[in-house]
């Protein structure tokens, strides 16, 4: 299995070598982070002999922020386990550096045998924890053979997922039984698990995380910092716009020209998704003739006024939602990202709306939209209307608010049952009882 497994990967690396050369040549990726998920050479970690290992992943800068909340709350409560965190991209790697002082922070092994056995040899694991996704074949039959369980924190599958494991029954079955626990977002993914054979005993509903992480305060000093760097001032009404993909950009753009009209207070804070996008969506504002800033020519420096905010920077989007009257949730009308994560916006209690291609999110979606707290538009033309219609109503854009805040507390508690399950693996010997 191995065998083949490295072959076939090998091959899709030699095909694929352009592609990453140019990547690493023309868009800034490093080439000694990618040396090192080949040969998966973590560096030395070392735990203490009485102490437990746990490796938490996340695969870029979303996962790591949903781990900030359970490694904290693991480190308050069992101070004795050893953490080691990793990440397979370089903003997520970066990311994680920030977030996850004083704790080991490495790059995730390709999934070539070689890598995966070399870095467990150095992490020395006695639980795996996958947040969300990135399930690889080789890393889970080795992590299998070594008998180190493997759980999934804040697990979801969406429709399109799940339709493409039925296609293949057998293979998913042999895939997901590998995998010890599931701490799952929804009972839709529950039932699919069961369905596929996946044992009842492995899986828990404990909701999401991503709940449980949010700041409710816009009187943070992060969100102070960035209305006094954006220049914002006390009567005017901001826009966030928020992990946006291509077509998405564009669309705002032209309704902010024609709504600037209408109110000439609005603000406008763009934050594309990806750091590729960043170049392009900049040129994207010049051809407007608007003012605009680079979130990162801004420091002491501070926004002239009226200017739209091209937040070109990483990490700091969880803020920028604080500064939002209305804020737009991006990926979600495009029709290849499914959506983005809604809670922080909800959270802060903005008028929050989005696209309708968000199956990823769905099951929040639904859930926010029905709690008064979200709107859902199908176009550019009801983004303008659906923006036009919250800017020029106080009390709906209030009410919204609220009912969007009230609906995300109301949801939390996550982290303590993800907490539960995994103190399961390492206190009471849960890997025999789930074999």
């Amino acid at each position: 299995m191995s065998l083949f497994l490295n072959s076939f990967y090998f091959l899709a690396l030699i095909l694929a070598s352009p592609w990453l050369a140019w990547r690493f040549c023309r868009k800034g990726r490093s080439f000694n982070n990618f040396r090192t998920r080949f040969t998966g050479n973590v560096q030395s970690l070392r735990a203490s002999s009485n102490q437990k290992t746990v490796w938490f992943h996340g695969v870029s800068v979303g996962e790591i922020h949903l781990l900030r909340q359970v490694v904290s709350t693991i480190q308050t409560s069992k101070p004795d386990w050893f953490v080691v965190v990793s990440s397979s991209t370089d903003n997520g790697l970066l990311e994680a550096q920030k977030c996850f002082k004083g704790i080991p922070v490495v790059l995730f092994p390709l999934d070539f045998s070689w890598a995966i056995h070399k870095a467990i040899s150095q992490i020395k694991p006695d639980l795996i924890v996958l947040a969300e996704s990135e399930l690889w074949p080789n890393f889970l039959h080795c992590c299998k053979a070594k008998d180190i369980p493997v759980s999934v924190i804040n697990g979801r599958m969406s429709p399109r997922t799940q339709a493409r494991y039925l296609n293949f029954p057998w293979v998913a079955k042999s895939f997901f039984s590998k995998i010890s626990a599931f701490a799952l977002q929804n009972i839709e993914t529950e039932k699919f698990l069961h369905r596929i054979g996946v044992s009842p005993i492995s899986t828990r509903v404990t909701g999401s995380i991503k709940f449980d992480g949010v700041t409710f305060s816009r009187n943070d000093p992060n969100i102070e910092k960035f209305k006094s760097m954006f220049g914002i001032k006390p009567n005017e009404l901001v826009w966030v716009a928020g992990s946006t993909q291509a077509p998405e950009e564009q669309y705002l753009l032209n309704a902010y020209i024609v709504l600037k009209k209408e109110f000439p207070l609005l603000r406008l804070i763009l934050v594309p998704r990806q750091p590729d996008l960043f170049n392009q969506v900049r040129k994207q504002i010049e051809l407007t003739g608007l003012p605009f800033k680079n979130r990162s020519d801004l420091g002491p420096a501070v926004a002239p006024d009226d200017s739209i905010i091209l937040v070109d920077t990483l990490g700091e989007l969880r803020f920028v939602w604080g500064l939002a009257d209305i804020a737009f949730v991006g990926g979600s009308m495009d029709g290849k990202r499914g959506g983005q994560n809604m809670i922080e916006p909800a959270a802060y209690g903005s008028a929050v709306f989005f696209g309708d291609k968000i199956w990823n999110f769905k099951q929040v979606a639904q859930q926010l939209i029905q709690a008064g707290g979200a709107s859902m538009i199908s176009s550019p033309t009801i983004l303008e209307s659906t923006a036009r219609t919250l800017l020029a109503n106080e009390s709906l854009r209030i009410q919204m608010g609220r009912n969007a805040k009230d609906f995300v507390i109301s949801q939390q508690g996550a982290t303590s049952k993800t907490i539960l399950m995994l103190e399961d693996f390492l206190c009471q010997d849960f890997r025999n009882l789930a074999a």
